[in-house]
């Protein structure tokens, strides 16, 4: 055999066992990935707890600082439970839940003897958890029991359990978890639309409410905690700026100071328990980077530095020697550590991945950009498949995130490896509307969707027909809720663009939506409004966006996903559209989740819902001549 016809059979066989090497691995393997959330310190600081969807469902768990094991301390097999937090000086806990995903939560108490007492009933009461009192006697919390529409706050004792009322919300404020150690103001967001919002102080002694921080023109002040001896108050703001920054606000001699500012929007900033730590989270490019600053040593915090991936969240115990934090990245779902502040060291609590899963069989993310049909730059997150080629071509996916006004983030989502597990490239777009890259930017879908947003997600069809990997023939739209709608707005509104669209729990008809909102939303019923428009002024134009209403332009499959208790985009949506679409004569797959609301927390519906979506694209996409199966049906 010839010197070259060896080199040429080497290569060949070398590209073979690359492609052939790939595995694909099953959504009950992906669901056996663990997912892991929160991290509170007993009042001893020996164990943590957290919550963990091991059991198909969120329970709580708690983890040994000294053995490390971890032990289950609820076990529900119903509704999904999301600890809190531990009691100040004792190991009970706070933890909430809602039934079936309608999203009215309740606060429960679960007691040393693991029985639970719901804190906060009634039917129709949705509660939220905001902090504990400084002298750990009791706890604060908003609640909705009085008037749906509003979010009053109240406070709890801990040993009576009894309830008062401090704050008569009439003016659908937002509390934003801030109350001074002293006990002496509340701060309150009143939201007017998204890009205008004013931060106001009540009194709780002499019941007077002040406005504090304000502006006539579209600016944002957001509280982020008062000072540790309630005389300011921390806030970002968007003030002659694109991004969110931090300032101080002297409550007395009403002076500003500057505190922190970045390139990027500064998205929390808070105090550890005796304020020798301020940790500010920063959203960088779809990603997030976390700074401690040591306000006693004038340093920062150094950090683990953890290979593939990034820290995302961080919690300092109150004695200020013990720090837990999360880390993952677009391969490695969050896993929790432990580090003592003092001796650095560092120790890993939790695997989550499941160990028969190989990282290089699933997709890396990368920050991109592309150009817009206007030329706008859009930033978006890749994942290619790791055995697409030239030769070995994949059809490809334009994935829309949720909102109006969300982001694409580069972080693990199994729905979305399994894909690229199974062979599609997924472009996770920020098309304009997103939030994270200005707030210019975030205005430019404004009352004008399946517009300029649609032409973002019609042109990321061109950047992946450019990679030499992307079978340019097969490429869809996939997107959940708001995404869900750009779907139906691309089906509908772009008829030839995508060759199939999964539509996830979207909206379909934007006038019952907006009319129909829950009503603990009512403090923002501005802001949907100034970005989507009035369905009580604006019905024609609502109408002329909503693809039910145009659904004789449909001509591609449709898959449409919903969950029967989902508060925010009612079933009747998705039935109608499955409806429309069937008279059409187009191929429409529909599932319903009986005990789903706005987004599938269950395991075994997260299976049958990735299931149905990859079959479906193996139908009509990967495996199938498109034009002819549209024609025939």
């Amino acid at each position: 055999m010839k010197k070259f016809e060896i080199i040429l059979l080497f290569v060949t066989l070398h590209f073979v066992g690359c492609v052939t090497d790939h595995k694909e691995y099953s959504i009950e393997e992906f669901m056996n990935t663990k997912a892991y959330g929160g991290s509170s310190f007993s009042y001893d600081e020996k164990t943590l707890l957290i919550r963990s969807d091991q059991t198909g469902i969120n329970n709580a768990f708690e983890i040994s600082l000294d053995s490390f094991d971890i032990t289950q301390l609820t076990f529900s097999d119903s509704n999904n439970i999301y600890p809190i937090s531990y009691f100040p000086k004792d190991n009970r806990f706070l933890f909430r839940s809602d039934q079936g995903g309608n999203e009215i939560s309740h606060i429960y108490v679960n007691n040393l003897d693991g029985t639970v007492v719901d804190l906060t009933p009634g039917e129709k009461a949705r509660s939220a958890f905001l902090k504990w009192s400084d002298d750990k006697e009791k706890f604060f919390f908003t609640s909705n029991k009085r008037n749906p529409k509003f979010m009053d706050l109240y406070q709890m004792d801990i040993i009576s359990f009894n309830s008062k009322l401090i704050f008569k919300n009439d003016a659908m404020s937002e509390f934003n978890m801030h109350i001074s150690r002293d006990e002496k103001y509340v701060a309150l967001t009143r939201e007017y639309n998204r890009d205008n919002s004013d931060i106001f102080l009540y009194n709780i002694k002499n019941n007077e409410l002040q406005k504090a921080l304000y502006d006539a023109n579209n600016v944002n002040h957001r509280p982020t905690g008062f000072s540790l001896d309630s005389k300011s108050i921390y806030f970002l703001t968007d003030l002659n700026s694109e991004f969110n920054y931090l300032k101080k606000y002297n409550i007395e001699s009403k002076q500003v100071e500057l505190v922190q500012q970045e390139n990027w929007d500064i998205v929390n900033s808070y105090f550890s328990e005796n304020g020798n730590y301020r940790i500010s989270v920063i959203n960088e490019d779809s990603q997030t980077k976390i700074k401690i600053f040591d306000i006693k040593n004038n340093a920062i915090l150094k950090l683990p530095k953890l290979q593939n991936g990034f820290i995302t969240s961080v919690n300092i115990s109150d004695s200020e020697s013990k720090l837990s934090f999360y880390h993952g990245g677009a391969r490695s779902p969050n896993d929790l550590y432990f580090k003592n502040i003092k001796s650095g060291k560092v120790q890993k609590l939790t695997d989550s991945m499941n160990p028969l899963i190989n990282k290089k069989h699933l997709g890396e993310a990368k920050v991109i950009r592309f150009s817009s049909i206007d030329g706008l730059e859009i930033p978006a997150v890749y994942y290619k498949p790791p055995n697409a080629t030239s030769t070995n071509k994949m059809p490809a996916l334009v994935r829309v995130h949720g909102g109006p006004g969300g982001q694409a983030r580069v972080r693990y989502i199994a729905s979305t490896q399994y894909l690229v597990n199974h062979g599609y490239a997924v472009l996770d777009i920020n098309n304009r509307g997103s939030s994270g890259y200005g707030k210019t930017f975030q205005t430019l879908d404004d009352q004008a969707h399946s517009k300029g947003d649609l032409d973002d997600c019609v042109a990321a069809i061109n950047w992946l027909k450019e990679q030499e990997h992307i079978d340019g023939e097969k490429i869809g739209i996939i997107g959940g809720s708001y995404g869900g709608y750009m779907v139906m707005a691309a089906m509908a509104f772009r008829p030839e663009a995508f060759d199939v669209g999964v539509n996830i729990y979207g909206v379909t008809n934007w006038i019952r939506t907006l009319k129909s909102i829950p009503p603990w939303w009512e403090a923002f019923r501005g802001l949907l409004y100034k970005e989507l428009g009035n369905p009580f002024t604006q019905e024609d134009y609502l109408y002329s966006i909503s693809p039910l209403f145009h659904a004789e332009n449909i001509k591609k499959p449709v898959l449409i996903l919903q969950g029967a208790n989902d508060p925010r985009v009612l079933q009747i949506e998705s039935d109608e559209m499955v409806e429309a679409i069937k008279k059409q004569n187009v191929p429409v797959e529909y599932v319903v989740f009986p005990d789903e609301g706005h987004g599938f927390r269950k395991k075994k519906n997260q299976i049958t819902s990735n299931e149905k979506i990859l079959a479906f694209l193996d139908k009509y996409l990967k495996n199938s001549n498109l034009k002819e199966t549209t024609k025939h049906n």
